[in-house]
């Protein structure tokens, strides 16, 4: 059965690749996004506590437009590791720049979420070897909740699980699709009521959650004793320049604000990817009443909904995430608590 909110993979031509572990003092993961040839590559990072790895060859004026593959990854600079693993895998597929006509190097550019000892060994980490396991098992169907870079993940000063969730919006001829790892030190909910703060911007009554009858929970405020960083990829399959993709980056932080509080914080070190297929006219996604040059209303909408889609698969994510013990956490998910705001069309065992 498919993700009830679509998928990054509705994309045509994006697979996802995900590795975790559980359990024996494990509770991490990686995922990877792979992009088809010629994909156009942004970022724009908003956290005051970013891991990232190659970002800065998605600026504007660099040596290449081009990505070929993103990787998400706990175990926070120490994760980074597994993109090693990535890229052995890229040069293995001849996935990459071509130098010298002998040499391909690809462009994998990485960031990391915090989860370092949630499993109860901080030592319990990603390396090379999960990159190229998770890279290794790259499909169109993506499995969400408690797996890849979202196995180790919380929200609300650790007092919900978070995941991996992941969404998709088409415009016309046009499709926008967004995965996220749901890592925040601010809180998805409404204290006063329990509802997820996202809530109001799904627009399909029977995949909407609920108000819960369950009485709201105390929240903490964040602490900053922990670190935390949500991450996502947003994809479209149309031609973007550079400085578009990454627009398009920007307005996915847009989708984080809506759907957790505070964002963005030191204790956070939120990322968002932009990657631009190119095999689409951006003139299809214009609406109706643009009155002139269809490509310009085209990217404004593709923009508009990049927020929109990053809103849906975070929501996602808190709505597949499952309860986590460890011996150095119990972690319990948004719908252990409040079970009465699932929404009507939406089961966990479905897509976990």
């Amino acid at each position: 059965m498919g993700n009830p909110y679509g998928s990054i993979t509705d994309v045509p031509g994006i697979q996802v690749g995900q590795a975790q572990r559980i359990g024996d003092g494990w509770l991490s993961g990686v995922t990877v996004v792979v992009p088809p040839d010629g994909t156009v590559g942004a970022v724009d990072v908003r956290g005051g506590g970013p891991g990232t790895q190659d970002t800065d060859i998605l600026a504007p004026g660099t040596i290449s437009d081009l990505v070929h593959a993103v990787v998400l990854t706990g175990g926070s600079a120490y994760g980074l590791a597994s993109v090693g693993g990535v890229q052995r895998w890229c040069e293995e597929q001849g996935r990459g720049l071509s130098l010298r006509g002998t040499v391909v190097v690809p462009i994998v550019p990485g960031a990391v979420v915090f989860d370092v000892g949630r499993g109860g060994e901080v030592k319990a980490r990603p390396d090379a070897a999960m990159g190229y396991e998770a890279v290794s098992a790259l499909s169109t169907t993506v499995d969400v909740g408690v797996v890849g870079a979202g196995t180790g993940t919380q929200l609300a000063n650790g007092t919900l699980k978070g995941g991996i969730g992941t969404a998709s919006i088409r415009l016309g001829g046009v499709t926008v699709g967004a995965i996220v790892a749901a890592n925040a030190a601010g809180s998805p909910v409404n204290e006063r009521t329990g509802e997820l703060l996202a809530a109001p911007y799904v627009p399909d009554d029977a995949l909407r959650p609920g108000i819960p009858s369950e009485h709201p929970l105390p929240q903490e405020p964040p602490s900053g004793r922990d670190l935390n960083t949500t991450l996502a990829v947003v994809a479209t399959d149309a031609k973007l320049t550079r400085p578009e993709a990454r627009r398009m980056a920007m307005t996915g932080h847009d989708g984080l604000a809506r759907a957790v509080r505070p964002v963005h914080t030191l204790a956070d070190g939120d990322a968002v990817f932009g990657l631009a297929t190119g095999t689409a006219d951006p003139a299809e996604a214009a609406p109706e009443w643009w009155p002139e040059d269809r490509r310009l209303g085209g990217i404004f909408a593709i923009q508009a909904a990049s927020a929109d889609v990053v809103t849906l698969a975070f929501l996602h994510a808190v709505l597949a995430a499952t309860s986590v013990r460890t011996p150095a956490a119990e972690i319990p998910a948004y719908l252990d608590r409040y079970p009465s705001a699932q929404p009507i069309s939406f089961r966990r065992t479905s897509s976990n």
